[in-house]
């Protein structure tokens, strides 16, 4: 039977799956609505910000396409080595193009994945007119730990 988890468990389990999903350069697997209901999945760079997903995309990709007509969004991070991990989040996302919060994105995300060192560099080339701040307020998650355990 089923057992309501108590504050100190929700607490340790949301620091869990946040340590998960921001360790090293784990990409996710970001899940759109096509306009026919079709799913899109992209790979994605992506940082926490609180209760928010957030990540950059051009306004002009299929994912940003989706995103502007339809929110919705799921993103999957895992670990494919065993026992095997995996976080799925879910939520609805808000777009800006203001080109200050695109830039300083572009830049804190690249900062993550390319390093300190390049960060400027790609958030010069990442936070340009076209490009969106995605931010996804997360509804829910589904976190499992070893899988082949």
């Amino acid at each position: 039977m089923a057992e309501k988890m108590t504050d100190e468990e929700w607490r340790a389990f949301d620091e869990e799956w946040r340590a998960f999903v921001s360790e090293g350069t784990r990409t996710g697997k970001l899940s759109t609505v096509r306009a026919d209901g079709s799913p899109h999945v992209a790979p994605i760079w992506f940082l926490l910000d609180g209760d928010d997903l957030v990540f950059n995309t051009g306004a002009d990709t299929v994912k940003g396409r989706n995103l502007a007509r339809d929110g919705r969004a799921s993103l999957c991070v895992d670990d494919d080595r065993p026992p095997f991990h995996f976080v799925v989040l879910n939520g609805r996302a808000r777009l800006s193009e203001d080109l200050d919060e695109v830039r300083l994105w572009a830049t804190r995300i690249a900062a993550r994945y390319m390093g300190e060192d390049r960060a400027e560099e790609y958030g010069a080339r990442n936070g340009v007119p076209g490009e969106l701040v995605v931010r996804v307020r997360i509804g829910k998650v589904v976190a499992v730990k070893d899988l082949a355990a």
